[in-house]
């Protein structure tokens, strides 16, 4: 139960809940959830295993009403699925099946009323901003100014946190937005331009981390050579007969080095022929689901003369999006990469609410004029 006076929150597209790992370190009580899908509810109870103090609702939110919502939100949380927006889908936009669900969302808000949360954040990938040259965004942004909020968009990168490369689009609405901030950010690059005509705010927020050059190595899980996970001989053969004359030689200078070093792969389409392509560098490319067009991640051991290659496990999946700790007892292994795919960084969650959501729930930032 939360406290008296604590910030309530509803998160919906929950998944398995890594945005609520995020919000509940900054004093958010995550009452109230919603997902589609039966696989990531059931990971998410397994991990939370509320006993009746939190309320998941499965189902699709085309079904929910306002009234369905606990009273008194201070925060709505909304990753609407990014299948229609992202670059490996087809860029369908907000009219899309899928990413559409954003329309529901705030139908639902609509239906709040008065009882509106004062706080909301959306969550997506970056092609969010130039979907539709731009007009996505803008329309977004017009759908929360009807409903009475100001809004701030940042850009966020999982990899200042951890090695992973995962760049997100945030959209922060609020009913008594603070004043403008005078000082550029890394969180809003100059492409990064809004309509002018759209009611907006700039928050003024601390610089982030910086982003991270190393550290997947330290995310792999160490398993033995003959730990049947590892593809046979002949798969890895393959594998490397796919490489470019660029890949291979930088594969052959990781080979012959003498400590074990560790890259992650994905497997592209180059001239109608599938070949990998290694990364360069000690970080994790986005992790994915094989949804959109997208395939799953490798991991590439190289060192000491041998080169030794495996998907991606669950646990190292977790550990790159900051939930090193998730209950992974049980799950089928597709389950598991599923569920972290599709979901938030949980240490990007934690600095947004910290350093800005709480504080705006709270009323702790300077306030404009309404209007």
């Amino acid at each position: 139960m939360p406290l008296p006076g604590q910030p309530t929150a509803a998160e919906f597209f929950a998944g398995i809940g890594l945005v609520r790992l995020g919000l509940e370190p900054a004093g958010f009580d995550v009452a109230w959830s919603n997902d589609i899908e039966p696989a990531k509810q059931a990971m998410y109870e397994a991990h939370f295993n509320d006993r009746g103090a939190h309320e998941y609702v499965l189902g699709d939110v085309a079904a929910l009403r306002g009234t369905d919502l606990p009273a008194g939100l201070s925060l709505a949380w909304a990753s609407f699925p990014c299948t229609d927006l992202s670059l490996a889908g087809w860029r369908r936009g907000l009219a899309g099946s899928h990413s559409s669900t954003f329309w529901e969302f705030t139908r639902i808000l609509d239906e709040l009323g008065q009882d509106r949360p004062p706080v909301v954040a959306l969550e997506n990938v970056v092609g969010l901003a130039t979907s539709h040259g731009g007009d996505d965004l803008r329309a977004a942004i017009s759908e929360l100014n009807r409903l009475g909020y100001s809004a701030d968009v940042l850009t966020l990168d999982a990899r200042r946190f951890v090695p992973q490369s995962r760049p997100r689009l945030f959209i922060v609405g609020a009913q008594n937005p603070p004043s403008d901030s005078p000082a550029p950010s890394p969180l809003r690059p100059p492409w990064l331009a809004l309509d002018p005509s759209l009611r907006t705010h700039r928050a003024s927020l601390p610089t982030p981390p910086p982003l991270l050059v190393t550290g997947l190595s330290a995310a792999v899980e160490r398993l033995s050579a003959d730990d049947e996970r590892w593809w046979t001989a002949p798969r890895a053969d393959a594998f490397i007969g796919s490489l470019s004359p660029l890949q291979l030689e930088r594969l052959t200078q990781l080979q012959a080095g003498k400590k074990l070093v560790y890259r992650t792969a994905y497997r592209r389409t180059r001239n109608g022929k599938p070949v990998w392509e290694v990364r360069p560098d000690d970080i994790s490319g986005c992790l994915r689901t094989a949804r959109g067009g997208s395939s799953k991640q490798a991991v590439v051991q190289a060192g000491r003369g041998s080169v030794r290659v495996r998907w991606m496990t669950p646990r190292e999946y977790a550990r790159l999006m900051g939930a090193g700790k998730y209950a992974l007892d049980g799950l089928r292994n597709n389950q598991a990469l599923f569920g972290f795919g599709d979901a938030v960084c949980v240490p990007v969650v934690r600095w947004l609410s910290e350093n800005y959501l709480m504080p705006l729930a709270r009323g702790e930032m300077s306030l404009e004029a309404a209007g």
